[in-house]
């Protein structure tokens, strides 16, 4: 315990010895003017009032003489100062000051002129604190202190290299600086920023928020191109016999359906119709007409039918050959504009419906999209190139894949899509996406053994082939593209006209007109007319005329 108070005791002696050093030198005040340089030194200033007071204060608290405040205040930099390298600003206190602290003076220093006045300048890139204080202790001013490049010469630099455009230059932390404003198109940017970047140095962060100041505009050609050709070619024998003998029955059958009405082999026989014959009625004796042996066509294939009786039988025969050849030629050219960073979509063609159970036996109706349809967001980039995100589409409605749903049939459709992002020139032309498809197949069927023997197993057998090629092709080229006149632009419908009576009767017109001629558009009055002073027997403002002294005009007049 002794031991303890005696270390007190040393520890407020070192504590004492050292306040009356500094109580010695601060015992001849001067005024604050001769001690502008001695301001300056924040070491000195740091020794004398930082580290000790707070000692001493810990030491009494010890001993009860003295105690520490309850609470304690934090005080912010009030205002911001921004300086460029080697620049300064002259600050007047309201105020004498008695103490500056600067927290980084690599960054920005003072120079202290008189009591109330110094002088801030930067000397490097950066941010710091400044506090200046009286002699009681308060803080009378402080401010964050930003110090960057000469952005005032950098800005003059911009408006002489680009006198059309508008860029405001900031700094933003250390070695960054901020571009903004507004220029004509993305390479006056660009432009800016190699200037700015030559100026002040390569090791400078340059971020660039600038805008142009009319909208880009992009205008999407789309080309979807499609040659399909197919194949078909069916060779099927049918075979359908019957037995209205006693004892002991036999029948034989092959392929489709083909009957479409009563069998009758001693009767007329008809394809794709259904015939009848006259004979007398074993019940009344009288002549009736009775139904004959019809057999059912296909519509891809010609039939040839046949009849007979043998062995007992009556056999019918038919033998159904058919080919078919089919080309289809698409080409779909949709154009959209949109501008840089939006969405533009493009659809021509409709919807149709589709039922959708809706619970507890309802049902409801959806529409889905079908036809020629483009959908594509251009991004205009600072080089002037463009980066789009594009996915056209063309699809049609289709009777293969069908359905039927509730005796409602629900189409099927045939599509042909693509959506990918690419990167091009205005005028510039990429191929999209594209598909050369071919196949081939050959189907064979028969009555095992029978079908193959020569000659005669051809009737016991059935062969289809199909075939086809297709090759399709997309082809996507933008255009940076600006508003033009009205008049400048043509349309499909200038110079057409719909025939009179005459023409479309007796003339067989569809149409009338000169086809390329300039539709009707709006005129303005002369300017002669309008200068013209009225005549001088013109009727008074408020005064009637009779009918009979006016000239007669086109329309009507309440005169």
């Amino acid at each position: 315990m002794m031991k303890s108070h005696f270390s007190r005791l040393l520890l407020v002696a070192s504590a004492t010895a050292l306040l009356v050093p500094v109580a010695a030198q601060a015992a001849p005040r001067k005024p604050l003017a001769k001690l502008a340089l001695p301001l300056v030194k924040r070491p000195v200033a740091s020794r004398a009032v930082v580290p000790v007071k707070p000692l001493v204060a810990m030491e009494s608290s010890s001993f009860g003489a003295a105690s520490l405040p309850s609470a304690s205040s934090v005080t912010r930099p009030s205002s911001d100062v921004v300086l460029a390298i080697g620049r300064g600003q002259l600050v007047s206190l309201p105020t004498s000051m008695k103490d500056v602290f600067i927290a980084d003076d690599k960054v920005a220093d003072v120079q202290v002129k008189s009591p109330s006045q110094l002088y801030v300048y930067g000397r490097s890139s950066g941010e710091t604190t400044i506090y200046a204080s009286n002699a009681a202790g308060a803080v009378i001013w402080s401010a964050n202190v930003r110090v960057a490049n000469n952005i005032d010469s950098v800005d003059q630099m911009l408006r002489v290299a680009m006198p059309d455009s508008k860029v405001n230059v900031a700094t933003v932390g250390s070695g960054t600086m901020l571009l903004t404003g507004t220029v004509r198109n993305p390479e006056d940017a660009a432009e800016a920023e190699r200037l700015v970047k030559a100026y002040v140095g390569k090791d400078t962060n340059i971020i660039t928020r600038i805008r142009t100041a009319t909208p880009l505009q992009v205008n999407l050609q789309v080309r979807i191109a499609e040659v399909s050709r197919s194949l078909s070619k069916t060779l099927q024998s049918n075979l359908a016999t019957s037995n209205y003998g006693n004892g002991f029955q036999y029948a034989i059958g092959q392929g489709r359906n083909m009957i479409s009405s009563t069998a009758t082999s001693s009767a007329a026989l008809g394809a794709g119709v259904n015939p009848f014959y006259y004979a007398i009625d074993p019940v009344s004796g009288a002549v009736k007409q009775f139904p004959a042996t019809g057999i059912g066509v296909l519509s891809t294939a010609t039939t040839l039918a046949a009849q007979t009786h043998f062995l007992g039988l009556d056999i019918i025969a038919a033998l159904d050959a058919g080919e078919t050849a089919g080309l289809v030629t698409t080409l779909a050219q949709p154009n959209l504009t949109a501008l840089s960073g939006e969405t533009g979509e493009f659809l021509a063609g409709g919807e149709f419906p589709i039922p959708v159970s809706s619970g507890l036996g309802s049902v409801a109706i959806e529409y889905k999209k079908y036809g020629v349809s483009l959908s594509f967001t251009p991004t205009v980039l600072s080089d002037g190139r463009i980066s789009l995100r594009v996915r056209p589409e063309v699809s049609e409605l289709s009777s293969q894949g069908s359905v039927t749903l509730n005796g409602f049939q629900v189409p099927a459709l045939t599509m042909r899509r693509a959506e990918t992002s690419i990167e091009l020139g205005s005028g510039q032309s990429m191929m999209l996406g594209g598909l050369l498809s071919n196949y081939a197949n050959n189907t064979l069927t028969k009555l095992p053994g029978a079908g193959d023997v020569p000659i005669l197993g051809t009737l016991f057998k059935s062969t289809a082939f199909k075939r086809g090629e297709s090759e399709l092709v997309i082809v996507v080229t933008p255009y940076l593209v600006k508003p033009v006149n009205d008049g400048d632009i043509k349309l499909p419908t200038d110079g057409m006209q719909n025939p009179n009576d005459v023409e479309r009767i007796w003339g067989n017109k569809m149409t009338d007109g000169i086809s390329g001629a300039k539709r009707p558009g709006p005129t303005a009055a002369p300017e002669e007319a309008a200068k013209t002073p009225p005549p001088a027997d013109a009727p008074k403002a408020g005064k009637r005329t009779s009918a009979a002294n006016t000239p007669s005009n086109p329309g009507f007049s309440l005169n």
